[in-house]
C-alpha cells in the first residue's frame, strides 16, 4: 500500500496505492512449502579425498645397515684412560659458595622490584584496540545474490543497535534459511465496524512484534512496534504529509506510524473476509520492517535522487512495495494451521486475493503489476524465507 517519507526540502508522496478492490475468485490454492534442508551434496561431489601428490613406487623397507659395499668394515673407536677424581671437599666448598650467591642476588631482585612496584602505582596503562566489527547472527550460512548492486557488503557495528542503509546486500537478506518463527496468533473475530477493525489490528500487530522484533534484534537493528492510528474522517495528517481516504489509502504507513482507516477497508465489498485484511496490514507492517532496517531509507535515498517520476524512481518504489508483499506472506505462512485463528481458509483467500492488487487495478506504475504483486506476496507465504524476498536484486523484469 501507500508510505512516504518526510523532508522539508522533498516532495511528498502521491497517495497512489492499490487498494482498489474487487471481489477475487476464491479458487483452490496450491499448499504452503514446507521448510526446505540446506543444500546436499550435488551427483559427483562424494567426500573430498586430498589433493593428489607425487606417485611413489612401493614401501622398501629401511636403508641397510652396515658400511657401503666396498668399504672395510668399521671398528670401535679406541679407548682412552680414565681421568683422575678430583678432591670431594673442593666440590663441596665450590657448591655452598654458588649457592651463597644465588641467594644474595635473589634478595637484590625482590629489593629492586618492590622499588619499581612502588613508583608505578599510579600507573594505568591504555586499553589495548578493540575490534569495531562483530560477527553477524549465528542463522545458518550466508549467500549472497549474483544480481549486480551499486553498495558493498555491509558490516555489523558493535557501537549498538542501529539502521544499516543497504538495499541487495543487506544482512537480513542474506541467509538462505532465515524465515519468521512459527507462531500462534490469536485475534478477534472480524467486525466490520470501526470498533471491531481496532480491536482486529491491534491483536494483529502483537502477533507482528512478536515474530519480527527478535528476528530483527537478532541482527542488531533497533526495534520498536509502529504506533497504531485509526482516522475516522476524510483525511488525517502525518509527517508525510495530509492522506485523503479512499480506495488508493486502505492503509498508510509514514515514520514508524501505521494508519489504517475503516472507511478506506471496503468492507461493503469485502465483507467478512480477515484473510484480505490480515495480508493488507502485513503489507504496512513490511515497511515498518524496512524502517527498522534501514532498507527504506535507503530506498528514498535512491528514488529522490533519481526522481520519484523518473523510471528509475518508480522502480525503486516498485522494489520496495513488492518487498512488503513478500514480508506479509512470510507472515501468513508462518502462522496459518499453529492452532490460532489464522485458518487455511483465511490464508486460502488473501493468497488469490493478492491478484487484484497492483499497477493494473490502480492505474500507477510504482508498486508493481498485479501478476508480480501477487508473485512476491506468494513467494514469501510458501517457503518463509526472507532472502527469497530480496526484490533489490531481482531482475528489472521481475519487478515491473
Amino acid at each position: 500500500m501507500l508510505n512516504g517519507k518526510p523532508g522539508a526540502t522533498r516532495p511528498a508522496p502521491t497517495p497512489t496505492g492499490t487498494a482498489l478492490m474487487t471481489q477475487p475468485p476464491y479458487g483452490r490454492v496450491p499448499p504452503r512449502g514446507t521448510v526446505q534442508p540446506p543444500p546436499v551434496p550435488g551427483p559427483g561431489q562424494g567426500a573430498y579425498q586430498g589433493a593428489p601428490g607425487p606417485q611413489q613406487g612401493p614401501y622398501q623397507g629401511p636403508p641397510p645397515q652396515g658400511p657401503p659395499p666396498g668399504q672395510p668394515p668399521w671398528h670401535q673407536p679406541p679407548s682412552y684412560p680414565v681421568p683422575p677424581r678430583k678432591p670431594t671437599g673442593l666440590i663441596i666448598g665450590l657448591c655452598l659458595g654458588a649457592v651463597a650467591v644465588l641467594v644474595l642476588g635473589v634478595v637484590a631482585i625482590v629489593a629492586l622490584n618492590r622499588g619499581s612496584s612502588v613508583s608505578n602505582a599510579g600507573f594505568t596503562p591504555a586499553p589495548g584496540p578493540t575490534s569495531p566489527y562483530e560477527l553477524p547472527p549465528n542463522n545458518g550460512s550466508a549467500s549472497t545474490s549474483s544480481a549486480p548492486t551499486s553498495s558493498p557488503g555491509p558490516t555489523i557495528s558493535s557501537t549498538g543497535p542501529h539502521k544499516i542503509l543497504e538495499l541487495a546486500n543487506h544482512p537480513i537478506l542474506q541467509d538462505r534459511n532465515a524465515g519468521l518463527q512459527n507462531m500462534v496468533c490469536t485475534l478477534p473475530p472480524w467486525v466490520s465496524t470501526q470498533d471491531g477493525a481496532e480491536a482486529f489490528f491491534t491483536a494483529a500487530s502483537k502477533c507482528l512484534d512478536a515474530v519480527w522484533g527478535p528476528f530483527l534484534t537478532a541482527y542488531h537493528l533497533p526495534f520498536t512496534p509502529p504506533a497504531l492510528h485509526f482516522p475516522t474522517g476524510p483525511s488525517f495528517d502525518t509527517e508525510c504529509g495530509t492522506i485523503q481516504v479512499g480506495i488508493a489509502t486502505a492503509a498508510y504507513y509514514c515514520e514508524n506510524n501505521l494508519y489504517v482507516p475503516f472507511k478506506g477497508l471496503q468492507t461493503d465489498q469485502y465483507g467478512n473476509n480477515p484473510g484480505v485484511y490480515l495480508a493488507l496490514f502485513a503489507h504496512e507492517y513490511g515497511h515498518h520492517v524496512q524502517e527498522v532496517a534501514g532498507i527504506m531509507d535507503a530506498a528514498w535515498q535512491k528514488i529522490y535522487a533519481a526522481g520519484q517520476n523518473s523510471p528509475e524512481g518508480l522502480e525503486m518504489s516498485r522494489r520496495k512495495e513488492l518487498q512488503a508483499q513478500c514480508f506479509s506472506g512470510m507472515f501468513l505462512g508462518a502462522h496459518v494451521d499453529r492452532g490460532g485463528t489464522v485458518t487455511r481458509d483465511m490464508y486460502n483467500k488473501a493468497w488469490n486475493d493478492q491478484e487484484t492488487r497492483g499497477d493494473n487495478t490502480s492505474k500507477s506504475h510504482d508498486h508493481g503489476t498485479n501478476a508480480h504483486y501477487a508473485q512476491w506476496w506468494r513467494a514469501g507465504a510458501k517457503d518463509n524465507r526472507i532472502a527469497d524476498c530480496n526484490t533489490f536484486a531481482a531482475p528489472s523484469s521481475a519487478v515491473s
